[in-house]
């Protein structure tokens, strides 16, 4: 299938398929003038991804990511600090598949050349290109494991993950990600810091092995179609979870949690075997290169 033009990450080169890009599309983002994320996942929940992702790993692959674990757990918010320098990078960070239509989104082609074609470059830019940059950090990892790049490898690696994990934040795929259309305003953080921040000490991780993924962007698709199906669940909980109370205090996050506690685990998991099953996937497709032990 055709996949996203190159230009989705802070990089040059090829892009999953080998397709361009073009800077001015993409400054329809801007043009635009429309809301977007400022902020979703905290680093918290990025750190927690990256350790986790570890864990779902083959010996022959474990051994690398371990030794670098400091490392990546170092990098696992760098894309967030590159939306400072980078115009066009937090567009990356989400897609609102609620302005293409309804819930399962049928009307979206996940062919980039097809969307492309449909609805525009610069809709596309609008609306966010998150699943094709998973597909893109995918490809960029797997030729640097080809090409024994390691200091690359390790970079892209928490750059995926990164990713991945914003990918299973349910408010990265609406338009109502802060709340914002709702008079709900600040669920972003409520649900994607400050609920991770105050409860993770009790999150469970439910140990899966890393498996092999068939398409990149084709998975990092059915990933935020997955975390959208819990939008109007979180969007519910806040609103319960407030009730009659004065303030987001500590009985609204007792209440919040209880509510959508579950969801957040589940993500956070899912998350890190995702992740895990990226990077496995990559060496795999890299054609199995030795692994340096450090």
């Amino acid at each position: 299938m055709d996949n996203p033009p190159i230009g989705l990450g802070p990089c040059s080169g090829l892009a999953f398929m080998r397709s361009r890009a073009n800077a001015p599309i993409l400054a329809a983002i801007f043009l635009a003038g429309l809301a977007v994320p400022a902020s979703a996942w905290g680093p918290a929940e990025h750190r927690l991804t990256t350790t986790w992702a570890i864990q779902t790993l083959p010996a022959e692959v474990r051994g690398f990511f371990e030794a670098n674990r400091s490392f990546l757990v170092d990098h696992s918010n760098d894309p967030a600090g590159w939306v400072k320098r980078d115009r066009y990078e937090l567009a990356r960070h989400y897609i609102f598949l609620d302005r293409y239509g309804r819930f399962p989104y049928l009307n979206l082609p996940h062919d980039y050349a097809k969307v492309r074609k449909k609805f525009g470059a610069g809709r596309i830019a609008r609306n966010g290109t998150l699943p094709w940059q998973i597909g893109e950090f995918s490809f960029r990892l797997t030729n640097d494991l080809r090409q024994q790049k390691w200091q690359e490898a390790k970079l892209d690696a928490a750059a995926l993950s990164f990713y991945i994990s914003e990918a299973h934040d349910p408010l990265n795929t609406t338009e109502n990600f802060d709340g914002q259309l709702t008079s709900q305003t600040g669920l972003a953080d409520r649900f994607g810091t400050d609920l991770i921040e105050r409860y993770s000490k009790f999150f469970v991780f439910g140990e899966q092995d890393a498996v092999k993924i068939a398409d990149p962007t084709e998975y990092a698709f059915a990933i935020v179609l997955d975390s959208n199906s819990w939008v109007d669940r979180i969007l519910l909980g806040d609103i319960r979870a407030r009730g009659s109370l004065p303030a987001y205090n500590e009985d609204y996050f007792d209440r919040f949690y209880t509510a959508v506690g579950s969801i957040v685990m589940r993500e956070t998991n899912d998350a890190a075997h995702d992740a895990g099953s990226y990077w496995y996937t990559a060496w795999l497709n890299a054609g199995r290169p030795t692994l340096p032990a450090r």
